[in-house]
């Protein structure tokens, strides 16, 4: 290997083409987005600039701020109900001594699952005669509790949410196991021997360990969360009146429906930014938690 970064041909080899490829997939369609961005255009005749004009609309765009606020639920639920609730389930599933493949496969299932079927079994879970949920809540004699979950629009983003943490929690937890079984058993023999068990030996003990890769999975939740897409468009299509639409259903409302492609490319670019800017302030919290934690 070193070898090949002395000679200076065989290494602009290999780093060349998956940098023209990134550039022609990524770089090039961010920098033609921005482009259109700055035009009004309807996908078919010639785009006329129109400068930051799209980007003032959104600015005073009403339902775009909803979509926004409901961007912010999709990671604030992420943060602290999702991620709490994969370490939690780790911890649990980390100590179990038989069958352990078998609850791996089970908490992994959903996340093979396309979101499409997601969505739609999900339906049939939210559905106001026969669904689980109500007939749950009707058995245990809630039947004020019983409601439209997606026609409701004080439920319909709760029930995405639901919804969107069960497809992905799996995977997640998978990740978190990795790291857990990676712990050296001396560290966690020797923890028991001070007098660390159960939940105490968990939160002082295992949770500082798999950090790095709760990061990681912190990160991708939140990623994840601002480009929601597919289980929005699915269930409820942003609806009723608007109450579950995030702001990529926006965008492709704003292109597909209405032909407004200038629109749709800014708000694009908003979704990148707010993206870029969160992963930014996540990054600089947690560098400094660990510069607290080195000294």
């Amino acid at each position: 290997m070193n070898r090949i970064f002395r000679n200076h041909t065989a290494f602009l080899l290999f780093v060349i083409p998956p940098l023209v490829l990134y550039a022609a997939f990524y770089i090039l369609p961010l920098f033609r987005s921005l482009q259109y961005s700055m035009t009004s255009w309807n996908g078919i005749n010639e785009p006329v600039f129109n400068g930051w004009d799209n980007f003032s609309k959104a600015l005073s765009d009403e339902q775009f701020w909803i979509a926004l606020k409901n961007n912010v639920y999709f990671v604030l639920f992420s943060v602290f109900i999702q991620v709490p609730v994969i370490i939690w389930i780790s911890i649990l599933v980390s100590g179990v001594r038989r069958w352990l493949e078998f609850y791996k496969i089970t908490v992994y299932l959903p996340s093979i699952l396309s979101t499409a079927s997601v969505a739609v079994i999900w339906q049939f879970v939210y559905q106001p005669e026969a669904g689980l949920v109500n007939q749950l809540l009707k058995g245990l004699g809630l039947e004020s509790w019983v409601r439209l979950w997606l026609g409701d629009p004080d439920t319909s983003m709760l029930a995405i949410l639901v919804t969107n943490g069960w497809q992905w929690t799996g995977f997640y937890i998978v990740l978190v196991l990795a790291a857990i079984f990676a712990i050296p058993r001396e560290i966690l023999e020797a923890g028991t021997m001070d007098g660390a068990t159960g939940w105490r030996k968990a939160w002082f003990l295992t949770v500082p360990l798999i950090r790095p890769v709760v990061i990681v999975v912190l990160l991708l939740s939140i990623t994840g969360a601002m480009k929601a897409l597919d289980i929005v468009l699915i269930m409820t299509n942003g609806g009723p009146f608007g109450s579950s639409e995030v702001m990529a259903t926006y965008m492709y409302k704003q292109a597909y429906s209405y032909s407004d492609f200038g629109y749709a490319n800014a708000i694009s670019i908003i979704i990148c930014l707010f993206t870029a800017i969160i992963s930014l302030i996540f990054h600089l919290l947690t560098r400094v938690r660990r510069g607290a934690d080195e000294l």
